[in-house]
C-alpha cells in the first residue's frame, strides 16, 4: 500500500466477533496503522472515541448492548470522526440507516485484506477532504459574521455621531490600529458602548 494519508493513523475497531476483530486488527497493524483499541460493542466504541480521539472507527453493525448504527449516530453527533461500517448484511435498510451517520464506507463480510485496506485509505482521504471543507465553511461563516458586526457598528456610528459611511469606517479602522485589535473586536466594543 502507498503511504500517503494512511500510516500511523489511529483507528478503533468495534466488532463483537473476536476472530473477525483480531483479523481486522492484524491486517491494519501489518499495514502500519495504529490500532488504538479493539472492542466488542458499540457502548465501548463511544467511550473510547472520547478518550482516544481516533482518525477512523471501523464498526460492525450487529453488536450486543448497542449496535453499530446507533453507536455511529451518537459518535457523529459529538465528533467528526469518520466511520467505516462492517456488516454481514447487504440489506438496503442497513445501507439507508448508514447514510444518516458520519459513515464514509460500508464493507460486506467476509473481509479481504485488500478490501479493508482500500476502504480505510479511501475513508481517511475523504475525511481529510471533509475536514478541509468544514474549516473553509466555518471560516466563511466567521467572515460573514465579522462583516455584519462591522456594518452594524458603522451604522451606529453614522446614526449616533452623524458621520457618513466612509468617516464611520475610518473611525473603526483608526480605533483598530490605535488599540492593536481586530476590526471585529472594535466593532463589538462600539456596538456595546453605543447600545447601552
Amino acid at each position: 500500500m502507498s503511504g500517503g494519508v494512511t500510516k500511523f493513523k489511529k483507528i478503533i475497531v468495534a466488532e463483537d466477533d473476536s476472530i473477525v476483530r483480531l483479523d481486522i486488527v492484524e491486517m491494519l497493524k501489518d499495514a502500519g496503522y495504529d490500532v488504538a483499541s479493539a472492542v466488542g460493542n458499540g457502548e465501548k466504541a463511544i467511550e473510547l472515541n472520547e478518550t482516544e480521539k481516533p482518525d477512523l472507527i471501523i464498526m460492525d453493525i450487529k453488536m450486543p448492548k448497542l449496535n453499530g448504527l446507533k453507536a455511529s449516530k451518537i459518535i457523529s453527533q459529538r465528533h467528526n470522526v469518520p466511520i467505516l461500517i462492517v456488516s454481514a448484511f447487504n440489506q438496503s435498510e442497513y445501507i439507508e440507516q448508514a447514510k444518516d451517520a458520519n459513515i464514509v464506507g460500508y464493507i460486506i463480510k467476509p473481509i479481504s485484506e485488500s478490501q479493508l485496506l482500500t476502504a480505510v485509505e479511501i475513508a481517511l482521504a475523504q475525511s481529510v477532504k471533509m475536514s478541509a471543507l468544514r474549516q473553509e465553511s466555518n471560516a466563511a461563516k466567521e467572515e460573514v459574521e465579522n462583516r455584519k458586526l462591522i456594518e452594524k457598528a458603522k451604522g451606529l456610528l453614522m446614526t449616533k455621531m452623524e458621520l457618513d459611511e466612509e468617516a464611520a469606517y475610518q473611525k473603526l479602522r483608526k480605533l483598530s490600529m490605535n488599540h492593536h485589535i481586530s476590526m471585529e473586536k472594535v466593532a463589538a466594543k462600539v456596538i456595546k458602548q453605543l447600545t447601552k
